[in-house]
């Protein structure tokens, strides 16, 4: 098979590292395990970032309190879930509404390059935010200059 991409005006081969910084790191399942659900909208959505050190994960959760969420490792699967249930007394007719989460699982397959643990979780301004930290060996290394002889 014989493959060949334009680039720049130019044909390329494909490389196995065009997608490799997120092809893998962070496997999204639905609350199933199967299926990729990034664009499902009744889930909220998701950043991560990577540094040398460690991942960092973002989830936009407006309304909900930090006594909502359940997170959890299970094997090498980290599971986001939260559930708030709504007084019957307070609930209002709405026009339109976009951001109501009253229940949802995120489930993520994470590298066996990190600290699972040592995740760290905190709930601030509507975003739960994760600190992942790498193994020591899965570090970013600093740049070292080899003399040649």
């Amino acid at each position: 098979m014989n493959t060949v991409m334009k680039r720049n005006g130019h044909n390329t081969f494909p490389s196995f590292f065009e997608d490799f910084p997120t092809k893998g790191l962070f496997d999204w399942l639905d609350a199933s395990g199967i299926g990729r659900m990034s664009d499902n909208p009744t889930l909220p959505k998701v950043n991560i970032i990577e540094s040398g050190t460690d991942y960092k994960v973002e989830m936009a959760v407006p309304g909900m309190k930090k006594d909502d969420f359940k997170v959890e490792i299970d094997n090498s699967t980290l599971v986001i879930q939260a559930e708030r249930t709504e007084n019957s007394e307070e609930q209002e007719t709405y026009s339109r509404r976009e951001f109501s989460y009253s229940a949802f699982r995120r489930s993520f397959h994470l590298p066996n390059t990190v600290e699972s643990d040592k995740i760290e979780a905190q709930y601030v301004d509507g975003i739960l935010k994760l600190l992942i930290p790498k193994r020591e060996e899965a570090r970013q290394k600093p740049v070292r200059t080899i003399q040649i002889s």
